[in-house]
């Protein structure tokens, strides 16, 4: 078992820039089948993220990013997330998140802008919760 006193490393990377390479006693990551929190001494693992939070804890504080999908490996206690968005909780334009959540649809809308719109749901719920620290 891992010493508590051991930290994981976490590194965030979009296409364009890496976002985030912090330090964490915990990291909590949205994957495709449910959330996954990864202590200190985590066996190696690659999986697949959907659109949600990505939360650390260092300390008594937390950090709280949107993350839009992608992939994760978590190897010798580092953590590396690719996406293709992703932005700190702090940095979220939380009123455009809110005024996505109740924008309307069209009633003749096709399946492809019904898909669309409910992926904006998606994203901007993340927004939100990042940006609200829920």
């Amino acid at each position: 078992m891992a010493s508590s006193s051991k930290q994981l490393r976490c590194v965030v990377v979009t296409p364009e820039k890496a976002v985030l390479d912090q330090a964490a006693d915990l990291v909590s990551l949205p994957m495709s089948d449910g959330e996954l929190g990864v202590l200190p001494g985590r066996q190696a693992l690659i999986g697949n993220l959907t659109t949600g939070v990505l939360r650390l804890k260092i300390g008594a504080q937390s950090v709280r990013l949107f993350v839009d999908g992608g992939f994760v490996q978590v190897r010798d206690d580092t953590i590396t997330v690719l996406t293709p968005r992703a932005q700190l909780g702090s940095e979220i334009d939380l009123e455009g998140a809110k005024k996505s959540l109740t924008s309307s649809i069209p009633k003749d809308a096709s399946a492809k802008v019904i898909k669309e719109h409910h992926n904006t749901i998606l994203r901007a719920r993340a927004m939100v919760h990042a940006a609200k620290g829920l």
